[in-house]
């Protein structure tokens, strides 16, 4: 009799070990396949219940700091619902306890234990169940349901981290499209010809920082021969200030075209800007509007670095005549229009500040005077070679080499 007694446990004991290797083989099978994550719920459900019997379960698992019901079987529990864990003696979050010692309201009565499920030692999921099969509530059995509640757990969350990959590449392919748009808007503000002729020549460089900078400059040939030039950089990158420039564009050749006069054109802006912007971004700029018939710079230094004139023949001149930076107030409280005469020869050398904002590995900063040095000893070349000697130039005296901490921009104007 104790040999056939003996037999039969080791016989039930082969019976449960071959149900838990099927249930396993059943659930690694559903990972393997992809399963999502409601259907890794229901594969845990359904291997509990037809491979080892389980009558009754309750699967709470932890998300956003609280533990919810994701699986109930023969239970009036709601799925979703929460799961109060402060009343739980200590040693029920360490290793299995008899549910009778809780003392939980009725929904939980035919659950004959709880489960706790953890993972770097913290308790990662509570599992009830009740009405097993005789002789499956074990030691044993116990450590199997642990294993593959981690299992499961471990599935789902690689699932999650799928689908935020997945969501978080589609969110950078978003960005990614923005910015390419906000990168063909900003292409399309800077004009597409410059001019070279028998009166003067322009040439323009940009260098953005990031990849939609912050910088605009354009030139606009007028009736009578005039040119409109102009350097502006607003405050913040990216879409935002690309979208603020495109507007500062826009209204700028708008009031071009109402041939209003440069001051109201500068008010006009500084109306459209701080409408746009609410006080909250704001843009420096220079403009410039020349008449060779006269050979009279009209210009307006909204708190720009001043752009150097540098006259064939006398000193350099800074010109910082005109008023604030625009936007930051609905009226300019004071504007002045400045007034210089650029005879033949004559260069006019106008920029943003990334250009002298560059440092070397002693902190000395470039700045005016290492823009003023170079423009002394290049000012007769062409443009073109001008602008590529000050690049070379910032290269070589810049800690970081090609990698500069604002856009750089630079508009030169050679009277001929």
């Amino acid at each position: 009799m104790p040999q056939t007694a003996e037999l039969a446990g080791l016989e039930r004991r082969l019976f449960f070990k071959e149900r838990e290797l099927q249930a396993l083989l059943e659930i690694t099978q559903a990972i393997t396949l992809d399963a999502n994550e409601a259907d890794l719920y229901k594969i845990f459900q359904f291997t509990l219940i037809g491979q080892l019997g389980v009558r009754k379960l309750a699967l709470y698992v932890l998300e956003d700091k609280q533990f919810r019901l994701k699986v109930s079987f023969g239970t009036g529990l709601r799925v979703g619902a929460s799961l109060a864990t402060a009343g739980l003696p200590l040693h029920c979050q360490t290793r299995p306890c008899s549910v009778s010692e809780l003392g939980l309201p009725a929904d939980w009565q035919g659950f004959e234990l709880l489960v706790p499920v953890r993972q770097l030692e913290a308790v990662q999921a509570f599992v009830f169940i009740g009405a097993a099969q005789a002789g499956y509530v074990t030691h044993d059995a116990m450590g199997f349901l642990e294993t593959l509640s981690n299992i499961l757990l471990g599935a789902v969350a690689n699932r999650r981290l799928a689908r935020q990959r997945e969501a978080s590449m589609m969110a950078e392919a978003a960005v990614r499209r923005e910015i390419e748009i906000a990168q063909q808007v900003q292409q399309l503000l800077f004009p597409q010809r410059l001019p070279n002729n028998a009166t003067y020549a322009v040439h323009a460089t940009y260098l953005p920082h990031t990849e939609i900078g912050g910088d605009y400059y354009d030139v606009v040939e007028l009736p009578g021969g005039r040119l409109l030039v102009c350097v502006a950089d607003v405050s913040g990158k990216g879409v935002p200030a690309s979208l603020l420039m495109s507007n500062f564009q826009a209204g700028l050749r708008t009031l071009l075209r109402q041939n209003i006069k440069l001051d109201s054109i500068v008010h006009e802006l500084n109306h459209l800007i701080f409408t746009n912007a609410g006080g909250e971004k704001f843009i420096t700029a220079f403009l410039g509007l020349y008449d060779p018939r006269t050979q009279v710079l009209e210009y307006v230094n909204a708190g720009h670095n001043d752009p150097l004139l540098l006259p064939d023949c006398g000193p350099v001149q800074r010109l910082h005549e005109g008023t604030f930076m625009l936007g930051i107030m609905p009226e300019l409280p004071m504007l002045k229009v400045g007034l210089v005469r650029v005879p033949h020869h004559s260069l006019l050398f106008a920029y943003t500040d990334g250009l002298t904002e560059v440092f070397d590995d002693q902190h000395n900063e470039y700045g005016e005077e290492g823009v003023l040095a170079l423009l002394a000893r290049n000012c007769y070349l062409p443009l073109t070679r001008l602008h590529q000697e000050l690049m070379s130039e910032i290269r070589r005296f810049n800690t970081h080499g090609s990698k500069f901490a604002d856009d750089i921009t630079l508009l030169s104007l050679r009277v001929k």
